[in-house]
């Protein structure tokens, strides 16, 4: 078999520690790969390259299209932005799939039944990084959802539950809150759920559904949802198996595959000997039957489950009169090598197939077009007086058509006719609306922000607003 190139990256932490042993288990198991080493993470951010990742390593990355990643530590604060997602988005790796398993009786848990996965999108949502310092006191972030986005995440996963012979796809979002973002993600959901009457659907808000998560994860089978809710619930299903530290994932695109373990890098047990290399074994194996290598995959996963069947367990599952000997990081890649050929008798062996490629999805639906129509604009400004003297202050630049509607502070209508015991923090939000029904022009929002401007009236951010096919596409304020 011809070797297929993969790119690694050791990390930051424990990271150095577990890949070096994932490495030897794979080669043990006559895995046909060939090795080509990145550097990534604390070393690179601190030679000042604010994502991590030096430019020629995208090099590597585009001539494999597989990366098996350990874990990094971005630094928190500053202009640093996460490896994990310049990756992800970069190179279009619009899926993250994490397996949450548990493995009675030999791991610690409370639900010896759950068997989930977690499909998230990971491209969009909060983890854009859109944010912005709006007045001294307000900080704000943009959630973006898109339509194609959110499409193509539920295709995949009732593709996904299709060809895995799961039986439900749960979504999960908040729409009864953010009505149009996340509003658009439960509609797109019921729209391909429709295609595919052989699976069962249903939705739930995010909320409740996190709390079934953790305390009935049996009730779920595959579950896809947004990217930081995604981030949390996988988390939470990743601790509720056992541990954390037992946790895969693979994030996939059209054409490229990163995998990785679920858990971080770990800085305070660096260099101890402790970690467990479980999270990323179970992400290489993700990675082999990636790329078409089922045997190799069937052949570690089977020994990992019978080195966790046998007992030969690292501290943080290690538990008396289960668990039969207490082992670090190398002891437990011998284990596993050792156990390669064998299977578990108690756990349910695996087998894969040596078909490379992954789940292939059709194209995207043609968009179907609206009718678009400006009706107003929202105006944020730095204000540092009360609501009604601000409404006084901006009523002398109101002309034409555009006409002051509300203010809000921090998402609550202030004006008028605003709750004295609403507090406010020192931005405002003005929105204008039209009040003949005529679409607003750019020029009559210009003139506006002119007399404001002339007025002392400094803004902060502009957002025009639009009606689509007759309705708004913009929520009302609360108490409006």
């Amino acid at each position: 078999m011809t070797k297929t190139p993969i790119t690694i990256a050791k990390g930051d932490g424990i990271g150095p520690a577990i890949m070096d042993a994932t490495l030897e288990i794979l080669e043990a198991s006559g895995a046909q790969l060939e090795f080509e080493e990145i550097e990534i993470g604390k070393a690179v951010y601190e030679r000042g390259v604010p994502n991590g990742i030096e430019p020629g390593a995208w090099e590597s990355l585009r001539r494999t299209k597989v990366f098996l990643k350990a874990p990094i530590t971005t630094p928190q604060g500053g202009g640093f932005k996460s490896l994990n997602v310049t990756v992800r988005k970069s190179l279009g790796l619009f899926a993250n799939v994490r397996p949450c398993v548990s493995y009675d009786p030999f791991v610690k848990t409370n639900h010896p039944n759950m068997d989930l996965v977690i499909i998230r999108e990971n491209e969009e949502d909060l983890y854009g990084g859109i944010e912005y310092r709006q007045s001294r006191d307000v900080m704000a972030s943009l959630k973006v959802i898109s339509r194609p986005g959110t499409e193509r995440i539920m295709r995949y996963a009732f593709e996904y539950a299709r060809a895995n012979n799961r039986k439900k796809v749960t979504c999960m979002s908040k729409d009864n809150i953010m009505k149009i973002s996340d509003g658009l993600f439960h509609q797109v959901f019921d729209e391909i759920a429709a295609e595919y009457p052989d699976i069962e659907n249903e939705h739930m808000i995010i909320d409740i559904g996190t709390a079934k998560v953790a305390n009935r994860p049996d009730m779920f089978d595959v579950i896809v949802t947004t990217n930081l809710y995604g981030d949390i619930i996988s988390d939470v299903a990743a601790e509720v198996t056992g541990s954390v530290g037992l946790g895969g994932s693979s994030n996939i695109g059209t054409d490229f595959g990163m995998f990785e373990a679920v858990h971080g890098s770990a800085p305070d047990i660096a260099g101890a000997g402790i970690a467990n290399p479980s999270g990323l074994i179970l992400g290489s194996i993700m990675m082999l039957t990636h790329i078409g290598q089922g045997d190799a995959a069937s052949k570690i996963h089977n020994a990992w489950l019978k080195t966790i069947e046998d007992g030969i367990h690292t501290g943080e599952i290690y538990r008396e009169g289960v668990s039969k000997e207490k082992v670090g990081t190398e002891g437990f890649t011998k284990a596993v090598i050792e156990r390669l050929g064998a299977k578990p008798e108690k756990l349910t062996p695996k087998e894969y197939p040596n078909i490379a490629g992954g789940i292939k999805l059709p194209p995207l639906k043609d968009p179907v077009e609206v009718s678009k129509k400006r009706v107003g604009v929202d105006l944020g400004l730095n204000w540092y007086g009360t609501a009604d003297e601000l409404a006084d202050k901006v009523q002398t630049c109101v002309n034409d058509n555009l006409k002051l509607h509300i203010i809000s502070n921090r998402g609550t209508k202030v004006w008028p006719e605003g709750q004295p015991e609403t507090f406010c923090a020192d931005n405002w939000r003005l929105r204008f609306i039209a009040d003949d029904g005529q679409e607003v022009k750019t020029s009559q929002v210009i003139a506006l922000m002119h007399r404001m401007n002339e007025a002392d009236l400094n803004f902060t951010k502009s957002v025009m607003l639009h009606d689509f096919d007759g309705k708004p596409g913009y929520t009302v304020a609360q108490g409006e």
